[in-house]
């Protein structure tokens, strides 16, 4: 049903100068000038065809009419802007901030959370993508992934996932290329480098993975150098190179039969995602259910993506 209704900005101009009986009062409220709450106001009674306040010798006062539509009105305004409180607060209960890496939620999170939205329709979430992968103990997130163990004062932190490195490649160039039976063969492909990961301390990278491997006559210094994981990544799917990769961005990718692990060299583990909650969340019924959730899918990587038994 249409409603016919007066301009919101008139009833708001009417309802605080009648409430102080000033016109300058009102609009030092409403941050306009006194004119153009009086201007409002003649406004409303034109609309309505009656009077609703006059000036008299101490200001204004206001009629019967106004007397009457005043309450009315006050009224009206309170019950509009209880429910836009109870909407915000519904907003904030119902909204879960996650703050992770964006490389993580891009290669990880953002294929899973379907899932959870679907069990979960009631809980919108919000993916915060933070580029520094350590710690500084400031959150505005109600749960973050982080790549170091912390510390985190005052959160809740769980182990989430451990982090393998080993060397991938597309299917293509495993077929088409020069052989890839032992890392010797690497000094006859492109190696595609991890810049991103140099920032982090003892976090390998070629050369490491090499001496590991009992290989030392690889030129490590060739290929291309990348400064995101997920470039990396996406470049090793389009056959550009090997990578090494880390186990948990491209556990899809190897699931999917985009990337081929490679060699039957154990490499130690190097880090460990932690799932940290916040105190101030930590109890909210939305938290607890992401973070079950989220325990669970980190649990099924491995057996998901059928990941080499030494990653």
């Amino acid at each position: 049903m249409h409603r016919r209704m007066p301009p919101l900005n008139a009833l708001r101009a009417f309802e605080a100068a009648g409430r102080n009986l000033s016109f300058t009062k009102a609009a030092e409220e409403l941050f306009v000038t006194p004119a153009a709450v009086s201007q409002q106001v003649k406004m409303l009674e034109g609309y309505l065809g009656l009077q609703l306040m006059r000036r008299n010798g101490r200001g204004l006062e206001l009629t019967d009419a106004g007397l009457e539509c005043l309450p009315e009105v006050h009224a009206g305004f309170d019950r509009l802007s209880a429910s836009m409180e109870r909407l915000a607060r519904r907003n904030a209960e119902d909204l879960l901030t996650v703050s992770l890496s964006p490389c993580l939620a891009t290669l990880w999170l953002s294929s899973r959370l379907p899932r959870f939205q679907a069990a979960h329709p009631h809980i919108d979430v919000r993916l915060l993508a933070v580029i520094n992968k350590y710690a500084d103990g400031k959150y505005t997130s109600d749960i973050a992934i982080r790549y170091l163990p912390g510390p985190f004062p005052g959160c809740h932190v769980d182990p989430l996932m451990p982090e393998h490195v080993f060397p991938v490649c597309s299917p293509a160039l495993l077929r088409n290329g020069p052989p890839l039976k032992t890392p010797a063969d690497l000094r006859h492909h492109r190696l595609l480098h991890d810049e991103g990961m140099q920032p982090v301390p003892g976090f390998p990278d070629w050369q490491r993975w090499l001496e590991v491997a009992g290989v030392p006559d690889v030129e490590v210094l060739r290929g291309p150098r990348l400064s995101i994981s997920s470039m990396v990544v996406q470049a090793a799917v389009r056959g550009e190179g090997v990578a090494l990769a880390r186990s948990v961005l491209v556990a899809d990718e190897i699931a999917a039969q985009r990337l081929v692990p490679l060699f039957d060299v154990p490499y130690p583990e190097v880090f460990h995602y932690y799932l940290v909650t916040s105190a101030s969340s930590a109890n909210q019924k939305k938290t607890r259910i992401f973070r079950e959730w989220i325990l669970r899918e980190a649990q099924d990587v491995w057996r998901a993506a059928a990941l080499p038994a030494w990653a």
